[in-house]
């Protein structure tokens, strides 16, 4: 185990507590059961990443709990064994440079899709604005090295979605930072649930390309507060 950089010491500690914080997010949108699930987080200017130890309870996460690791998915600081998803965390962390957080889900609607092999198609104009496109199906993987975490950056390359459905397994999202990644976690479950709702009723109506994109392009850019006052202060800002 190599250590911990004495200038990522602050920076750890910080997100230390906001991948713990973030998980119970997962826990309070229904996202997650039991032990499933991860959240992870990318410790600027820094080759290391913070993430969620495997196999604990979400009630017993601690920010002392969470596992540092470095690109290559080894543990440079923790006590216990980091998620079984590290190495996919890893391997996107390595691959999209600009990815500041990772979130993982077996979330029930969007896993549904998954297990059809189905993309969720951009029939909504909260879709539209979150994922700018369908939210697509990569291929099956199995856990246990970074053959998800391949899956994934081939996947969302050249993708506008920052979530992605595996083929038989969950739901992987990216972001900025992890809360941004948790976000869209959240709102891929949400508008996984109302399209598989319409579909009840009929084919649901797409969207035109033309206008998918201008949806897309005022909510990343206008929407929402800009500047000083819009910097987060929590987990819920």
């Amino acid at each position: 185990m190599t250590s911990l950089p004495a200038s990522a010491a602050d920076a750890v500690q910080r997100l230390r507590q906001q991948v713990s914080d973030l998980h119970q997010e997962l826990v309070r949108y229904r996202l997650v059961v039991w032990t499933a699930g991860n959240v992870s987080a990318r410790v600027p200017g820094h080759d290391l990443f913070v993430i969620k130890p495997s196999g604990v309870a979400y009630e017993r996460l601690t920010p002392e709990s969470m596992i540092v690791c470095d690109l290559a998915g080894d543990v440079v600081e923790g006590d216990l064994s980091p998620s079984s998803d590290t190495a996919a965390h890893a391997y996107v962390y390595r691959h999209m440079p600009d990815v500041g957080g990772v979130v993982h889900t077996h979330s029930g609607y969007a896993t549904a899709w998954a297990a059809r092999g189905e993309a969720v198609p951009c029939v909504l104009t909260a879709m539209a604005d979150e994922f700018g496109a369908e939210i697509p199906v990569g291929p099956f993987a199995l856990i246990g090295d970074d053959s998800i975490g391949k899956g994934i950056v081939e996947t969302l390359t050249g993708h506008r979605s920052p979530a992605v459905l595996m083929r038989s397994h969950g739901v992987f999202t990216i972001g900025k930072d992890a809360r941004a990644a948790v976000k869209a976690a959240v709102m891929c479950e949400d508008v996984a649930r109302t399209v598989h709702l319409s579909r009840q009723l009929g084919e649901p109506l797409p969207l035109p390309p033309e206008d998918i994109d201008r949806l897309y392009d005022r909510y990343q850019n206008v929407y929402g507060q800009h500047g000083p006052a819009a910097a987060p202060r929590g987990v819920d800002a």
